[in-house]
């Protein structure tokens, strides 16, 4: 076997999910990780404190303010942003390591955090949108997991007709109506994008080879 068929060096991609509150990204993008080995998610750093059961490192990286705006004068974030009185950021670094070293890295994220990151390494990025089938069914979706009270739903509704306009910047767009078909069409995504050649080094000198041979 050609040596470049055996190692097979590759540059990892970064998938960027984004969808209305309730729209099934989270439930999607843990399943595709659970499912792939090589899929890392993104950690994000955080200002706030961690809540009960959350560890440093795992749901995220816990840092007081002064450090978090270290980081940005130091230009370390693809992306951050305020939130709620507290900030989060992806760390640039850690990324571009797995990127790399030829894993790819899942971004849970909204649609601004998604442009950020794309301004940055748009080479690097595959952009996917999940949308409702309906926005009634959203409203239901939302009421039936429980979480919320009545007026968190309505505001994340208000919000949810903002984010879905953004839809026309990804690069896929999923209508999540059937949870088994929508994973589906998500992992034959990411499946097609691991296969493009820019991110395939290895094919370069294996065709050359090819060329090569005599028979």
């Amino acid at each position: 076997m050609s040596a470049h068929l055996s190692e097979r060096r590759r540059r990892g991609l970064m998938l960027l999910i984004s969808s209305p509150s309730g729209a099934g990204k989270t439930s999607l993008s843990r399943r595709l990780v659970a499912d792939h080995p090589e899929l890392d998610l993104s950690i994000s750093a955080t200002t706030r404190a961690p809540r009960p059961g959350e560890l440093d490192g795992r749901e995220y990286h816990f840092v007081d303010r002064a450090a978090f705006d270290e980081m940005i004068a130091q230009d370390a974030f693809l992306e951050w942003a305020n939130v709620h009185e507290h900030r989060y950021g992806s760390p640039r670094a850690p990324v571009m390591a797995a990127l790399d070293a030829g894993r790819d890295v899942l971004f849970d994220i909204d649609w601004q955090g998604a442009g950020q990151i794309t301004q940055r390494a748009p080479s690097d990025v595959v952009r996917v949108f999940i949308l409702p089938p309906s926005m009634a069914e959203l409203s239901r979706r939302l009421h039936a997991r429980a979480q919320d009270a009545e007026d968190v739903i309505q505001r994340r509704l208000g919000r949810a007709y903002d984010e879905i306009a953004q839809w026309g910047t990804y690069d896929y767009v999923i209508v999540n109506e059937d949870y088994d078909q929508a994973y589906s069409d998500l992992a034959h995504i990411y499946h097609a994008e691991r296969l493009r050649r820019a991110r395939n080094a290895w094919l370069t000198p294996f065709v050359q080879e090819l060329l090569d041979e005599k028979l």
